[in-house]
């Protein structure tokens, strides 16, 4: 039930990341040439974006599928002329299909003659069917409806007012100095580091999960298994090496629906992170996981699924039969895997980056340490003497993971007051549930109540006091915190920031500074002044954002540059308060393509896409009262490196 939960969960969050995404991978446009009264040239082009690729109708069988035509009444009323045609394209071996593919990139065009048969005909429909690939291949179907009227013309394209055309060329900057950005790679960190981290995130859930019930007593029932049923202690070996390594392949197989989804919306992350509803969903979701982990009820698959893999496994035996092993695992573990994996699907949506790379990353590093024990008992079986025997210590670790998923179940809740602009979980709010949260923590630890599937009172074990000691010093680390006795930047980006506060502020900009939420307001007072802008594209659900601001701006060091020196224009790109009706308008790209702009996010994030390309945040540009870049745009990074691109922003701008 909760697995077809999730994949409904996948679905939706594809659906709406790909309706809301500010570019898609083939954006279409059609022409018609009239040759005679009866015959006519149907030419369908195609702009394609970088780093991906349309495959031709002639690309080799055995690898991607090629494009298809499907001319509604050919025949009947109208007659092709001769194949339809193909702009310039591209041959190279795919090493993976091991075939010669041929593909179009950036731009295509197809050409068909026809010759009309029924002079009474005035439509034509042509269906195209066509793969697109960047690192994984998406299918695509476009239909085309073309008038044959009694003079040449092109497909009317939809048009927009005048209020909205005047409003549109507002959007688009006369930049001065522009090929900065492009020529000087935008400072981030290190991709690398940060997906070493997640793969460590995930590392960590697998062991937590190994010392739940449903999985650490397998441990040794299974490499016994493989050591005493295996002809000899090589072969046995081996299959609990690929025993283990099937368990790695199966939790990354569940991350690759992901990245379908993914390579469709580069803003997917934003869409995930900003979602009212979706936020909410999950908010509830992870509620009912941290009760099941305190026992009130138990999350399970069918029972059906774990006898028919089972049975699979024994009927197929060798490798496909341990392959199936794996798979009955993970559906008897879910009880317990399900939750730390859905906290897993939270975190990495809660980080920075390509949301489905990291999944990926955290299911990979999630099923390593899964994996792990089995292959290093079975290579080492004396260990199996030195496991601690299963009992009530497990049902600790649970309860433990039940708080947490609490604690992380509010950051979603957050999220969407945040967006919305509720103002029913300011920054006071969500500390104090966070330390009611973990002061209820400390007391189960230290044996003051207990849950329905706790076991016989005992003596409590040294290292549950030692955690239930560390939970109180972390509840004493946020009451300091909540009276600002001491700034909370071990948990930077997770609290709503210090000016969504049940506090008055002078104003709701990051630490106090004066900035502007307008960007002609903004740009009309650094006139005024004779001051440098920083640009700031943000967003009110964005992790990386607080940490930037938290951390780095409020550096002794940097805060008076930004405070002194610049004029802070800070941009929510995932605000969804609505633009009043009068600053409501369709905008419409060069491809023909509209999109109409209603809200204050849809504002900027079309504000950033167009005149920076980019669409991740946070992203900092520093310009000139003129609109003339100052230095390359910089993203999440540390003090040091941002405090000298703010000086190189002012040396250029004094020069």
């Amino acid at each position: 039930m909760i697995k077809n939960i999730i994949a409904i969960l996948v679905f939706f969050i594809g659906f709406l990341g790909f309706s809301q995404t500010e570019e898609e991978p083939v954006l279409w446009t059609q022409e018609l040439n009239k040759i005679s009264d009866t015959e006519f040239e149907l030419i369908l082009k195609a702009d394609i974006l970088k780093d991906w690729h349309v495959y031709s109708q002639h690309t080799a069988p055995g690898g991607s599928l090629p494009s298809e035509f499907t001319f509604e009444k050919a025949g009947e009323d109208y007659e092709l002329v001769g194949p339809t045609l193909e702009s310039e394209t591209i041959t190279a071996f795919n090493d993976i299909f091991e075939v010669d593919e041929t593909y179009f990139k950036e731009k295509l065009t197809f050409t068909q003659k026809i010759k009309v048969l029924n002079t009474n005909v005035k439509l034509l429909k042509v269906l195209l069917y066509y793969q697109v690939c960047k690192d994984v291949c998406i299918p695509g179907e476009q239909e085309f409806i073309f008038n044959l009227g009694s003079e040449p013309l092109q497909l009317e394209e939809k048009s927009i007012d005048e209020r909205s055309a005047i409003l549109s060329e507002d959007l688009i900057l006369d930049l001065k100095n522009k090929g900065l950005l492009a020529t000087n790679e935008s400072v981030s960190l290190d991709a690398d580091s940060s997906l070493l981290m997640i793969f460590g995130l995930g590392f960590l859930g697998g062991l937590i999960a190994l010392l739940t019930p449903c999985v650490f007593p397998m441990i040794p029932l299974t490499v016994s298994f493989f050591t005493k049923q295996s002809r000899s202690k090589t072969k046995g070996i081996t299959n609990a090496v690929l025993y283990g390594f099937f368990i790695i392949l199966i939790y990354f197989l569940l991350s690759l629906p992901f990245h379908l989804f993914d390579s469709v919306d580069s803003q997917i992350l934003n869409t995930i992170a900003t979602n009212i509803w979706l936020n909410v969903v999950f908010f509830i979701i992870f509620v009912f996981f941290a009760f099941s982990f305190f026992g009130y009820y138990e999350l399970t698959l069918p029972s059906s699924w774990a006898n028919k893999m089972d049975s699979a496994s024994s009927q197929a035996g060798g490798v496909i039969g341990i392959f199936f092993m794996a798979v009955t695992l993970a559906i008897v573990s879910f009880s317990c895997t399900g939750p730390i994996l859905g906290g897993l699907l939270g975190s990495t949506a809660l980080a920075e980056g390509d949301v489905a790379t990291n999944l990926s990353t955290g299911m990979l590093g999630f099923g390593t340490a899964l994996a792990l024990p089995f292959a290093l008992f079975a290579l080492f079986p004396a260990w199996l003497n030195s496991l601690p025997k299963s009992g009530g210590w497990m049902t600790t670790v649970k309860v433990v993971l039940g708080f947490l998923e609490l604690a992380l179940a509010l950051k979603f809740l957050s999220n969407a007051d945040l967006v919305g602009h509720w103002g029913i979980l300011k920054r006071e709010v969500f500390i104090a549930l966070w330390i009611v949260i973990f002061i209820l923590l400390s007391l189960y630890l230290l044996g003051v109540f207990r849950f329905p599937h706790d076991g016989p009172k005992q003596k409590l074990a040294t290292i549950r006091k030692i955690i239930g000691v560390i939970s109180i010093a972390f509840v004493l680390y946020l009451v300091l915190g909540l009276v600002k006795v001491i700034p909370l930047k071990l948990l930077s980006g997770f609290p709503p920031p210090e000016f969504y506060s049940l506090v008055e502020h002078e104003n709701d900009c990051p630490l106090g500074v004066t900035c502007f939420k307008d960007f002609e307001e903004g740009v009309t007072y650094a006139k005024k002044v004779n001051k440098p802008i920083l640009l700031d594209f943000t967003g009110w659900a964005c992790v990386n954002c607080r940490k930037m601001e938290e951390n780095v701006w409020s550096d002794p060091s940097i805060f008076p540059i930004i405070n002194d020196e610049y004029i802070l224009i800070s941009l929510y790109v995932d605000d969804r308060k609505e633009l009043p009706e009068n600053e409501q308008f369709e905008f419409k790209y060069e491809t023909g393509r509209v999109k109409t702009i209603k809200t204050i996010g849809q504002k900027w994030g079309t504000f950033q896409t167009l005149n920076f390309n980019a669409a991740s945040q946070p992203f900092y540009v520093v310009l000139s009262p003129d609109l003339e870049v100052l230095n390359a745009s910089i993203q999440y990074t540390d003090v040091e490196t941002y405090k000298a691109w703010l000086e190189k922003g002012l040396v250029n701008f004094r020069e």
